[in-house]
């Protein structure tokens, strides 16, 4: 299957910028990761994925640490009625009053390397998932990374070599994390070969929008259109 939801990429954005929130939050209330942690009743790993905006996570992990760094009014807007009509017969149901409209501007901050981080993190996505579900397409990638590896090229064997070992192992948190080392890895990357074309495409026009800014609301919510 070659689909990617029209919003995978606009969600994926959401969730990073949220990790990077959360992140900012712990650390301007002076909470380090293990007294995070413990507060959350989630490991330090966990908690990094949710910084890093990793769609592993439940939401329910994701809902206890905006609780604990004491913005749960951003829950209860997220989760409450404040902006839908009243109930029938009630003044607010019969008001004339256009409803309103809330529009947020989503985009990434090309200025630094968001925009590349999101494309590459997108794409590798999206090829994990085919390689999952497609024993032939791992082969693919293994054959190509063989290939590169007999050309003997000193600069990037190294992490050729480590590849090797993410696609025999199904490693792919290494590959999807928000390191450096993840970020030299996807750059080095066998894996994004056996994207078709047509996948490859819809994840860079989605990347090319948000360079632009996604409105989101009433008139620009693209799940409306």
């Amino acid at each position: 299957m070659e689909y990617i939801d029209n919003t995978a990429v606009l969600e994926r954005q959401l969730l990073l910028q949220l990790g990077d929130r959360l992140k900012r939050l712990r650390k301007a209330q002076g909470l380090g990761t293990v007294a995070m942690a413990g507060r959350v009743g989630i490991s330090r790993t966990t908690l990094s994925a949710v910084e890093a905006g990793d769609p592993g996570p439940s939401i329910g992990t994701y809902l206890r640490v905006m609780s604990v760094l004491g913005i749960s009014g951003d829950l209860a807007l997220l989760a409450g009625d404040a902006l839908r009509a009243g109930p029938p017969g009630s003044a607010a149901a019969q008001s004339h009053r256009a409803r309103p409209v809330v529009e947020v501007r989503v985009s990434a901050d090309e200025s630094r390397h968001q925009v590349q981080d999101l494309q590459s993190l997108a794409l590798h996505e999206e090829a994990v998932r085919l390689v999952r579900s497609d024993p032939g397409l791992l082969q693919q990638a293994q054959a190509t990374l063989e290939c590169w590896l007999d050309t003997g090229n000193t600069r990037s064997s190294g992490l050729w070599i480590e590849w090797r070992d993410i696609l025999s192992q199904g490693k792919w948190r290494r590959v999807l994390a928000r390191t450096r080392r993840a970020q030299a890895l996807r750059q080095a990357s066998p894996l994004i070969t056996v994207l078709p074309d047509s996948l490859r495409q819809s994840v860079l026009d989605q990347v090319r929008a948000l360079k632009k800014g996604v409105l989101l609301g009433e008139a620009g919510n693209p799940a409306a259109e």
